[in-house]
């Protein structure tokens, strides 16, 4: 839990996955091809619209666009999608559809994806106080991620699901630079997306204990969350809810049904 680090795998990669064009884990190595029993998609006879709409963006939607020449074409389209001005310093980096690829297939693994992420960097550690002879994680620390999630909530679902259509041959390409078969980023997206909206909101205290170099959740159940999602519960609770709840519309944008992504929930965590 070193807050000293670059910031936080998912939330980042949120923003990443907007930059890109998705409008901030992949098939692990082990079960490539295979989906968990709650993303298995449904048989064809049962497939809706909406349904068969996440089975990707559709043939002759995406621009011919090569991935070495995507940055500054894709910064022209992406320029409108927030008038958050912190936004528009994000887009300046280098590599946004190789970085957005990366953090997805990081996140669908349940990694961090601070090298995808070096444009963001918290220099201090989260701050934690003492209470009653426990170490809590101060609440104060949770406005440190405000401007992740305000720009994450600035920009538009629908906008956001069309950018992501027309980058899908440098999306696909980069996919491809990292050794996976043509075709499959679309469901590595969707096992992003669930990774992040199962992370349960905790809105109460969070007891950690202090390790050598680092803190960890004194809850078990919290401390065998993925890294992604331990990183998103040190965002807070507020905001937290407010990048899943734009993370669901931007989802329903792209295709995906309601009922395949999962409900919210909450976590009381163990004293």
């Amino acid at each position: 839990m070193e807050e000293n680090q670059k910031v936080v795998r998912t939330a980042i990669v949120i923003l990443i996955l907007l930059i890109a064009g998705f409008g901030i884990y992949y098939l692990f190595i082990a079960d490539r091809g295979k989906l968990p029993a709650s993303a298995e998609p449904l048989p064809a006879e049962k497939i809706g619209r909406s349904e068969k709409a996440a089975e990707g963006p559709g043939a002759g939607a995406a621009l011919n666009v090569a991935l070495d020449q995507s940055d500054d074409i894709l910064r022209k389209s992406a320029v409108d999608l927030s008038s958050n001005p912190v936004f528009g310093q994000w887009l300046k980096s280098r590599d946004l559809v190789r970085r957005f690829v990366a953090a997805v297939d990081a996140i669908a693994n349940g990694q961090s994806p601070r090298p995808q992420a070096d444009f963001f960097l918290l220099k201090t550690p989260f701050p934690v106080l003492q209470r009653d002879g426990r170490i809590l994680l101060d609440p104060a620390g949770y406005d440190r991620y405000n401007v992740v999630a305000d720009v994450f909530d600035s920009v538009g679902g629908a906008a956001c699901a069309k950018l992501y259509r027309d980058f899908q041959g440098p999306i696909e390409q980069a996919y491809r630079e990292l050794g996976y078969p043509a075709g499959g980023f679309h469901q590595t997206l969707f096992r992003a997306i669930l990774e992040i909206l199962r992370t349960p909101v905790v809105d109460a205290p969070i007891v950690v204990e202090k390790r050598v170099a680092s803190y960890v959740f004194a809850d078990p159940k919290l401390e065998e969350l993925s890294a992604a999602q331990k990183h998103l519960l040190r965002m807070g609770p507020e905001n937290l809810q407010l990048i899943q709840a734009k993370l669901r519309e931007l989802a329903l944008a792209l295709g995906f049904a309601e009922t395949q992504l999962p409900k919210a929930r909450t976590q009381v965590p163990a004293k």
